[in-house]
């Protein structure tokens, strides 16, 4: 099970938090409040290793992949929801049986926001380029990639803990985003605006892709906010569990 099904007192009564891991600052605002305890990386791999390798598994009751992902899918578009049915890093697989299942969907609907099921690819870096993107899909099939969910399926696995991710695109697989993005992550995670407008001054064609990738990093979260009251419900009412495969 996730989170407990319906039914299981037991389960209901466990007063243990989720744990929600993000990249990005605003990821991690988002998904503040009650029953939760939220890991921001700040879009560092290396960084959100050492934190987990430090943190008390008996201490929560489930693990959430929860933030923005890059489309691969070229049918997807920015703000369109993708809850994962896999996530592969290299040779590994993590299968994820989640209680994001019929009744997510529907409370997704609400919302007006696409919503399909799709594997995750999980990176040590930001896949930046169309061509880099296409082929990725193409070798994975993947709906969108990360670069934390890998990190939290493999702890959640090694854990023997219940695990979901879901993901919202920001950047399509039609676009490209800026060099000046992947380096523009301070280490608390907030996005160091000396650093882009230095990347603006050397690279002043670059703004009207800058200001497209903002658009749809915006968009983005709006879709995130309103995924994360009928997340919860829907993994409290589910079940699922997931397997890791060398």
């Amino acid at each position: 099970m996730i989170l407990g099904a319906r039914g299981d007192a037991a389960a209901e009564r466990d007063p243990r938090p989720v744990l929600i891991v993000t990249g990005l600052i605003q990821e991690a605002k988002i998904a503040e409040g009650p029953g939760l305890t939220v890991i921001c990386s700040s879009s560092d791999p290396k960084q959100l290793r050492r934190m987990m390798a430090s943190f008390d598994a008996s201490s929560i009751r489930g693990v959430i992949s929860f933030g923005v992902a890059g489309g691969l899918d070229p049918s997807l578009r920015s703000g369109d929801i993708v809850i994962a049915t896999n996530v592969t890093a290299g040779d590994r697989r993590w299968q994820s049986e989640t209680a994001l299942s019929d009744e997510l969907l529907r409370s997704a609907g609400l919302l007006r926001q696409r919503v399909v099921r799709g594997g995750l690819v999980g990176v040590e870096q930001v896949v930046a380029a169309r061509a880099a993107k296409a082929a990725l899909h193409s070798q994975t099939g993947a709906a969108a990639v990360d670069m934390e969910s890998h990190i939290a399926a493999d702890y959640a696995a090694a854990a023997r803990l219940p695990f979901a991710a879901l993901r919202v695109i920001s950047d399509p697989a039609s676009r490209s985003l800026p060099q000046m993005v992947s380096t523009a992550i301070k280490p608390n995670g907030d996005v160091d605006l000396r650093r882009v407008l230095r990347g603006l001054a050397r690279h002043p064609t670059s703004i009207r892709s800058l200001v497209s990738t903002g658009i749809d990093f915006n968009r983005a979260l709006r879709s995130l906010r309103g995924c994360r009251s009928f997340v919860l419900d829907a993994v409290i009412g589910g079940g699922g569990g997931v397997v890791a495969e060398a």
